[in-house]
């Protein structure tokens, strides 16, 4: 824990999930691309148990022993698992959010309610896209074999009555990456 009293604010935290494929990271690099010279942004880098040379996401690798030793040790404000990996997100976003700043960050979409008892302002982004796109983009990052990339494409996805805002991304990068900067300036 950080010392700070539960719910941490007065800054937000963006969730943004989706299923694997609909281009979470390319809207998240889009977004920071954008908002690169806003001191109120902090993109976060996840730490991930997924092995290193993996270049769809710019995330800190480790093996199971070293997640297990870095959560043991409070190194986490929020960690889960998903798809076989451990996630973890660093705690300096407690001391970020407390000073005023928006953080953003690519989470499982399970972790919306613990989010929201430890910030005071959360915001939900869910990313979508055609599930022909989904499939096309899976089949090009080739971490997946036929079965899984079918199994993923065809996902459901969380809509705004769970309390995530829909952006779809089937159009041009910029359309839905405009589209999150907005969204990212209204959390301020």
């Amino acid at each position: 824990m950080t010392g700070q009293a539960l719910p941490i604010g007065p800054g937000a935290f963006v969730a943004i999930g989706g299923p694997s494929g609909v281009g979470k990271d390319t809207l998240i690099r889009y977004a920071r691309e954008r908002l690169s010279h806003d001191p109120r942004f902090r993109f976060v880098r996840r730490t991930i148990t997924r092995p290193p040379g993996d270049a769809t996401e710019d995330h800190l690798s480790v093996d199971e022993d070293e997640f297990s030793r870095l959560a043991s040790q409070g190194a986490f404000a929020l960690s889960w698992t998903a798809h076989g990996l451990s996630y973890g997100l660093s705690i300096e976003i407690d001391g970020l959010i407390g000073e005023g700043r928006v953080v953003i960050a690519n989470v499982s979409r399970t972790v919306l309610p613990e989010l929201q008892q430890r910030y005071r302002r959360v915001v939900a982004v869910a990313i979508t896209a055609d599930p022909e796109e989904v499939q096309a983009r899976l089949l090009e990052r080739g971490r997946e074999d036929a079965v899984a990339i079918r199994q993923r494409a065809t996902r459901v996805v969380t809509s705004s009555s769970d309390g995530w805002i829909e952006l779809r991304n089937s159009g041009p990068v910029a359309e839905a990456g405009e589209a999150l900067v907005e969204i990212l300036m209204a959390a301020v």
